[in-house]
């Protein structure tokens, strides 16, 4: 049994170390049991231990054992409450990389049934079905924006795996970096920083709002923004569904191109918390050295960077908010948020204006692919249900979140619009949302 989370290890893809580490994790998070709220993954597995008198992980059978797997949508949530990660016990339990370490050898050993990979070819092409949707957009709109349970969309969950009951982000007429160079130039007169956006397929493609509402109060705040090279996917959902080979040929791309923009003397800044959490912690793993390492610790969520340049000393951002400020604003805290272990910046960012800040911290049962699927939908609509339960309990004026994708389960839960937290800022210093073409 070897206890690794390394995808460069011998044995990461070795099916019977894999499982015997299985058995070991399993037995442990049985005995612990701290995480039985937090996915359908531990409920299912204590069931699965609990029928044997002794209570033995070893009598799962290889099937159960997956059936744990299937259930794990990389929240990261056991993750941060676990008492043993590595750095924290010699039992070293990283329960989400060990599940990402099962998919990756159940690929590798043709364990994965032809219909989860051709669902995994379709959604995790992001970036070659943005640049069609941003271009095609009646006949987009005739898929993406048909209602969920309709004939074209019980016709696409039969052809690609994707449900037809979860409500879909749609995507826009045009892309962010199409605004982006598009747009008139603009001269900062007092330069705090310079920073290189990595807009993430979610901006680029679906939201761009979020994009043009982050650039401008950049802009407002002294800071000089550009591109991070050529838009481009982070390749979370090739990750997510066991697809190393194809993750790492993203990743090495993307790391040479943000290493690149970190030597030219920008910092990168993302705006998708899913996104954020690949490029500080998943490329330091499955690419590596030094460029890795770089692009890593140079890395900043959207607000979390704000944050940061207004607690620098001789720095400080515009605290002049003229424009619409609401009473109280509804926080979702994402989940790839929280596992960066930075604390809540776009509260305080928020708080800044005057705000009173509600927090709702639930899951929303997206993580990308896992909650768009068809063979998962009956586990994660009571996720998103007992978020948008949540969400309507807070009352809170406006309701924002960092993820678009759990802001769309959100919308789908409430028929409330979340926004990111940029966005509410961008409001409060009257900047006023460019209509969307």
């Amino acid at each position: 049994m070897t206890i690794t989370y390394d995808p460069k290890h011998p044995m990461y893809l070795d099916e019977a170390d894999t499982r015997h580490e299985l058995e070991r994790v399993y037995d442990l998070c049985h005995g612990c049991r701290l995480c039985f709220k937090f996915c359908p993954s531990f409920p299912t597995l204590f069931s699965y231990i609990d029928v044997h008198d002794d209570q033995d992980a070893g009598k799962m059978t290889p099937a159960q054992q997956d059936h744990v797997i299937d259930e794990c949508f990389q929240c990261k949530l056991c993750y941060i409450n676990c008492p043993y990660t590595p750095n924290q016990h010699e039992w070293a339990l990283d329960f989400p990389r060990l599940m990402l370490r099962a998919d990756a050898m159940r690929r590798e050993n043709g364990q994965m049934s032809l219909r989860n990979k051709l669902t995994t070819a379709v959604m995790g092409r992001t970036d070659a079905i943005g640049k069609v949707a941003t271009s095609m957009g009646v006949v987009t709109d005739v898929v993406m924006g048909a209602k969920p349970g309709s004939l074209i969309r019980k016709v696409v969950e039969k052809t690609a795996g994707i449900s037809s009951v979860r409500l879909l982000p749609p995507f826009a007429r045009s892309r962010f970096s199409t605004w982006f160079k598009n747009r008139p130039k603009t001269t900062l007169l007092n330069r705090q920083a310079k920073v290189a956006v990595f807009p993430t397929c979610l901006v680029e493609y679906q939201d761009p709002g979020i994009g043009q509402d982050l650039i401008k109060v950049y802009e407002r705040n002294g800071i000089e923004c550009s591109l991070a090279g050529e838009a481009a996917c982070c390749g979370a959902p090739f990750l997510h569904s066991g697809d190393v080979d194809t993750f790492t040929k993203i990743a090495k791309k993307n790391v040479k191109m943000l290493a690149d923009e970190v030597r030219a003397g920008n910092e990168i800044v993302v705006p998708q918390p899913t996104c954020g959490y690949v490029l500080k912690k998943d490329y330091v793993d499955y690419v590596g050295g030094a460029d890795a390492t770089l692009v890593a610790e140079n890395t900043y969520d959207a607000a979390e960077y704000l944050i940061r340049l207004h607690k620098t000393e001789g720095k400080s951002l515009d605290l002049n908010f003229t424009g619409e400020i609401p009473e109280t604003i509804t926080y979702h805290t994402p989940c790839h948020l929280r596992a960066q272990n930075i604390g809540l910046k776009s509260r305080d960012l928020m708080k800044l204006t005057g705000a009173k800040i509600k927090l709702v911290q639930q899951c929303s049962g997206i993580d990308g692919m896992w909650g768009l699927r068809a063979e998962n939908a009956h586990l994660s609509i009571p996720i998103a249900e007992k978020l948008g339960q949540m969400i309507n309990d807070a009352e809170g004026d406006v309701v924002t979140g960092d993820c678009h994708l759990a802001n769309t389960a959100i919308n789908e839960q409430t028929g409330k619009q979340a926004f990111h937290p940029l966005q509410v800022v961008a409001r409060a210093y009257g900047i006023q949302p460019e209509e969307q073409k």
